[in-house]
């Protein structure tokens, strides 16, 4: 049997109503759809453009089986749903992307290992379960790394940076004492990533890789279509629809990728949903990102990946918000080729997303300085 096919009219559901959730939902609609959310919070961003916003912990399966009874097929926002969740929804409509996707990439030592296993290339990396597995692992792989929770963890967090093994005791506190994974510092020229949708029937389409820019360890900035050699182009393209196709994903996946110094490509991390990297789609592509989405999850024909005109975007913290005066909307929205995009969020915190700004330009170079202006009118 043929996989199920929802045309517009019918209903999506969402785990999760983040920003990534809204913006979905919004392109949702553009095509005629309806849309039910699922988040634990009342007030989470998609409330205000779904049909429907359904309050429960993501371990609710019992709040879950009652939004998949109402929705043609689901889909994902956020990758920590719980594996017993996305079962219990695919008991009764389409989980797309799938619990034996996201029981891959929900735990970073499994990722990995099933990266590896793939063949695909990764930096040096090692698992730790206590403080002594730890130091040990700082020590092989030489001294300075990165140690992440294997669960959980976004925009920085659940990480700490460490330079040798005397730091293993506390490092191993600071992430909840809990298992991490351990990665050797890198000589790296660059950071990219790479979207890839992929329907239930199979088609594939591959957006050009984007350039990022990352500062505390979050996105500061992203380019598109990234301005690298044809050769780095070519590999991270290829190393993206391979993951993509190896995990038979159905929906989006995000390829985080780093460049070296020697110019080699290796794989990051995955992402099995929208990506911040990759709002740009929305000015710079005939599809963005979450019309390509809802294109994936119905199995609808994908959308073109065509960059019509370079684009770059820039992040918007909190930290903008918690200034005097706060942002200056009136200054930025009078700039030409430049977009504001604004997450409904009623609370700013620092280091919390709460929007974007978007601009256009003759080059990827081009946007990026007229962005990087529009966010100096801003306030930034």
């Amino acid at each position: 049997m043929s996989p199920r096919v929802v045309l517009p009219g019918g209903t999506i559901g969402m785990l999760g109503g983040g920003q990534l959730g809204r913006m979905m939902a919004l392109a949702a609609r553009t095509l005629g759809f309806q849309v039910q959310a699922l988040d634990p919070d009342a007030d989470c961003p998609a409330h205000s453009v779904v049909d429907l916003c359904v309050t429960a912990s993501f371990g609710d399966t019992a709040a879950a089986e009652t939004l998949a009874r109402a929705c043609d097929t689901v889909t994902l926002e956020i990758e920590k749903i719980p594996l017993p969740t996305l079962e219990a929804v695919a008991r009764h409509t389409p989980m797309r992307p799938g619990a034996d996707v996201l029981r891959v990439i929900q735990h970073r030592g499994r990722q990995k290992g099933w990266l590896a296993k793939g063949g695909f290339p990764l930096g040096p990396w090692r698992e730790a379960h206590s403080a002594a597995e730890l130091a040990e692992a700082i020590q092989a792989l030489g001294g300075r790394c990165f140690v992440k929770s294997s669960e959980g963890g976004y925009d920085g967090r659940g990480q700490v940076e460490v330079t040798s093994a005397d730091e293993a005791a506390q490092a191993w506190r600071e992430l909840g004492e809990r298992s991490v994974v351990v990665e050797a510092a890198l000589a790296l020229q660059s950071e990219l990533s790479v979207l890839v949708a992929r329907s239930p029937n199979g088609e594939v389409a591959v957006y050009p890789p984007a350039f990022n820019h990352h500062e505390e360890r979050i996105l500061a900035w992203s380019l598109l279509p990234g301005p690298l050699p044809p050769a780095v182009l070519d590999t991270a393209t290829e190393l993206a629809r391979g993951i993509t196709e190896s995990l038979q994903v159905e929906g989006l996946l995000v390829i985080e990728l780093f460049l070296l110094k020697d110019g080699s490509v290796l794989v990051n991390e995955l992402a099995p949903r929208p990506h911040n990297s990759f709002h740009s789609t929305e000015v710079a592509c005939l599809t963005s990102q979450f019309e390509q989405a809802v294109r994936a999850v119905c199995n609808l024909p994908l959308g073109s990946v065509e960059v019509v005109r370079p684009a770059a975007i820039v992040n918007l913290l909190g930290d903008l918000w918690l200034k005097d005066g706060g942002p200056r909307f009136q200054e930025v929205l009078a700039m030409p080729g430049v977009r504001l995009h604004l997450y409904g969020k009623r609370e700013a915190r620092k280091g919390r997303k709460m929007g974007h700004l978007s601009a256009v330009g003759s080059s990827p170079e081009d946007a990026l300085a007229r962005v990087q202006a529009a966010a100096t009118a801003l306030g930034m």
